[in-house]
């Protein structure tokens, strides 16, 4: 079923070709490509082209149509939700960018999250993680070695970041009010959090060795939700295929 599918598609941005560029740009649509040419750096503004054009992109390989024909609205904390007839499916869609990597997930009907982090960035974790994290998560840091706890702290930030993107509510959900235990993977929510750990499917990912990658799901069957989990290049990306259904894109 659909609804018991989702599809993560992620872009090194390094790998795109300076003449693919302006075929990546036309997936976008004017308001895109508008704030596209906002950005100071060059490379946030081709990670901010990639993440967009790989979500219009998968949204047409999942259900068909141009990739710039997409419309969507913003929910009250920022999160882009897609506009689709009352009498579709309803199809939900997150992004994410970071230096070097973009990534894009789409299910129906399901809060679904995703963030990405380049791993040689170097957080002051013990600093932001006593600021920012449950008292748990800050405990499974400060028993780790140095060398292993800013990547720890990474796995845990992007976690975090795809779950508050899932439910639409960004940072203005407290960060302490739930936790992540790494090791089994699981989320814990503190009093007066009105979530069910049950209903939740969290997976991580290294899409690179360079790159974390974390997706939030909530679904009410989350042992039975097929994951499809590929690297695209700019030629996959840019063809336009009929509509493939969950089931049937391309791993390629």
């Amino acid at each position: 079923m659909a609804g018991d599918s989702v599809v993560l598609w992620w872009l090194e941005v390094e790998s795109v070709a300076a003449a693919d560029w302006p075929r990546i740009e036309a997936l976008l649509d004017d308001t895109e490509r508008a704030r596209a040419r906002r950005f100071h750096f060059e490379r946030d503004r081709l990670s901010y082209m990639a993440a967009h054009a790989l979500a219009r992109g998968l949204l047409s390989a999942w259900a068909g149509g141009e990739p710039s024909a997409w419309r969507f609205t913003v929910g009250p904390h920022g999160k882009p939700e897609v506009l689709t007839p009352v009498t579709a499916p309803r199809l939900r869609v997150n992004l994410s960018h970071t230096r070097g990597l973009a990534a894009a997930v789409v299910a129906e009907e399901h809060d679904v999250g995703i963030d990405v982090e380049w791993l040689d960035r170097r957080p002051a974790s013990g600093d932001l993680a006593r600021r920012f994290f449950a008292p748990v998560e800050c405990a499974q840091l400060e028993a780790l070695p140095p060398a292993m706890a800013d990547e720890a702290f990474l796995s845990i930030w992007t976690l975090k970041e795809a779950y508050i993107k899932a439910i639409g509510k960004g940072l203005a959900q407290p960060l302490d009010s739930f936790a992540f235990i790494l090791d089994p993977l699981a989320i814990r929510f503190e009093a007066g959090m009105e979530d069910d750990a049950a209903d939740w499917l969290f997976r991580q990912f290294r899409p690179t060795p360079r790159h974390l990658m974390a997706l939030a799901l909530r679904h009410p069957r989350p042992h039975g939700v097929t994951i499809t989990a590929s690297a695209v290049n700019a030629d996959r990306l840019c063809r336009q295929p009929e509509a493939a259904g969950p089931g049937r894109i391309s791993r390629r």
